[in-house]
């Protein structure tokens, strides 16, 4: 019989679930792209349910869920013996803790029976660890974790060989260079859960000139992550976080202390100055300087030459992109699904090999484990809608699309699964002419409306990364920026940071065969073998149905839509443009 084993990461942000079915990934899906919530933090119902269905299943032999309340549970309990200002906080996560160990309940009230199954609660940290070794191309490698908090810890590192990982080190809370990063993040306005990124692309833009006063925040020395706390809250008053049923919110962590050191916080929506740059350049710089005391440790205590990478800091492209510079590691794989997302990959995997001892069987190569929706499916929207979509055939699909964009037009682009992760990698993306200098511009004042700092990605054929960037490795996950080659950022200004690199994903025609034909067909009538990518969503999760694709569409400046086997043009129906149509001013389903 087949073995069966449902992950689950359950209130917490970026909630979601996997299938895995003899070790082999079947489905893998977030709940905020169900709710239309971002990040949203809870049971994660509907995409357990999506996972079943993929599978043809009713129930399952394991549940693994990627939290233990139990972990260093009397290091909790002392810290918050002694600190009665963090009750009321300690309440909170305490009753978050009895949320996970009885999460058999919810599950049950939700329809889904956990008791022919039996469940497994997998420390936040080792299930990301499982997630990145686990899902990896190594036999064996350096594997770390390293984000804001998580079971009480921070970092974890070890090494992997085959099946198992032997954990070597860890850094407990207050310490952390997620928080360090998040405090900054805040300070600078971005008040956010997973703002982070909007202050990595700002850091392009400045100088580190606060460097040395930064410095003072946050250290690393022999694999030990320490702050200077006085710039910091959380270890006094406790962390003030929202994880259950809605789009988490995470409290100030910063003291005032940072504002006598660096002048008052940006407020939200306020301009953007260049100091506001510089100190963000600061704090990128310091943070990298951080990670690879942290990385050039964990080399030195393991002698391995492959990494594997997981957690928030993770998915910081601009350091990822520097590890061979910086560190002695030759070759890495980072988690596409770094974030706290990813962990119910992880917590099944660890169930499979740690627990089971099952032999490995899996790479993850691509990302596409979500839901698809087929051309019957697609048309019903259309009918819903009103609107008449042209079908072609795989070729001219291709080709008309691939010459609407070289005409800067800007498409909509919907095919097959949903990706599992934070990053749109050409199922469900917004495509536009990476030649075009003005395309950034044009995108947010038609549709993302994202503030101008922030960059947009360059797809392209995996055959030619070498010839754009001065790299030859691959990165098909966008989770690495590398430098643009000098010679050829003019010809792709649109997806050329400030700082001359780009948010690179790598696409090989074995794992997405059309939307490499596309940018194939795009090169042949351009020269230029590259997509600007950006995900298909308008200030909300990333669209997953036909219905959120038609409704973004419409409510939106978008030229066209191709989804499945349809391509809608706005120019060749007037009945669409906004404004016109009935669905036009939607909001997001």
């Amino acid at each position: 019989m087949a073995l069966n084993i449902l992950g689950i990461n359950a209130f917490h942000g970026d909630s979601s679930a996997a299938l895995f079915t003899d070790g082999c990934l079947v489905a893998a899906v977030e709940e905020e792209r169900f709710l239309r919530v971002k990040h949203w933090a809870g049971l994660p119902l509907l995409s357990i349910r999506e996972c079943l269905r993929s599978g043809g299943l009713d129930k399952v032999d394991h549940i693994a869920i990627s939290r233990n309340p139990r972990a260093h549970l009397w290091r909790k309990a002392v810290r918050a013996a002694v600190r009665p200002r963090q009750w009321k906080r300690a309440g909170q996560r305490a009753r978050n803790g009895w949320r996970i160990t009885n999460l058999g309940s919810d599950l049950r009230s939700g329809g889904f029976d956990p008791r022919c199954a039996r469940v497994h609660f997998v420390e936040h940290h080792r299930a990301h660890l499982a997630s990145a070794f686990f899902c990896s191309p190594f036999e064996r490698a350096a594997v770390v974790s390293v984000d804001g908090f998580g079971d009480f810890s921070s970092v974890m590192w070890g090494v992997g060989a085959g099946s198992q990982i032997k954990i070597l080190g860890s850094v407990l809370f207050p310490h952390s260079l997620g928080a360090y990063y998040t405090a900054f993040t805040q300070f600078l306005g971005f008040p956010k859960y997973g703002d982070e990124y909007k202050m990595m692309g700002l850091a392009a833009y400045g100088e580190p000139a606060f460097r040395n006063k930064v410095r003072d925040v946050v250290s690393v020395k022999d694999g030990r992550c320490r702050l200077n706390l006085s710039y910091f809250t959380h270890h006094i008053l406790g962390v003030d976080m929202t994880w259950e049923g809605e789009e988490p919110v995470v409290g100030r962590l910063f003291s005032n202390a940072m504002c006598d050191t660096f002048g008052p916080p940006r407020t939200p929506r306020a301009e953007v100055t260049q100091k506001h740059a510089d100190l963000a350049a600061s704090v990128q710089a310091v943070l990298e300087e951080s990670y690879f005391s942290l990385l050039n440790y964990i080399h030195k205590q393991t002698d391995e030459m492959n990494l594997c990478l997981a957690g928030g800091v993770a998915l910081n492209c601009a350091a990822n992109g520097k590890i061979c510079e910086q560190t002695p590691f030759r070759q890495f794989y980072v988690q596409p699904a770094a974030h706290d997302a990813g962990t119910s990959i992880g917590a099944a995997l660890y169930v499979q090999h740690e627990v089971l001892r099952r032999p490995r069987s899996f790479v993850m190569k691509h990302v596409y484990y979500g839901p698809q929706y087929d051309d019957s499916q697609i048309q019903d929207e259309f009918a819903r809608a009103g609107v008449t979509g042209h079908r072609l055939n795989e070729e001219e699909l291709v080709s008309r699309t691939a010459h609407a964009i070289a005409q800067q037009k800007i498409l909509g682009w919907f095919q097959g699964r949903m990706e599992f992760g934070p990053r749109a990698l050409g199922n469900r993306s917004i495509l536009a002419d990476p030649r075009n200098k003005a395309m950034k511009d044009i995108l947010n004042s038609r549709i993302k409306y994202r503030e101008p700092f922030r960059p947009f990605c360059p797809s392209i054929l995996d055959e030619a990364r070498g010839d754009y960037f001065e790299t030859d490795a691959a990165a098909p996950f966008m989770v690495t920026a590398y430098r643009i080659r000098p010679e050829q950022r003019e010809r792709i200004p649109a997806v050329t940071h400030a700082d001359g690199t780009g948010r690179v994903q790598t696409v090989e025609r074995e794992s997405n065969p059309l939307y490499w034909r596309l940018i194939k067909r795009f090169s042949e009538i351009t020269g230029v073998p590259i997509l600007l990518n950006t995900s298909f969503n308008e200030n909300e999760p990333i669209v997953n149905s036909p219905r959120e694709a038609l409704d973004c569409f419409l409510r939106t400046q978008m030229d066209a839509l191709v989804m499945g086997s349809y391509f809608i043009s706005k120019a060749e129906d007037a009945r669409l443009v906004a404004n016109r149509h009935p669905l036009a001013a939607a909001k997001p389903v």
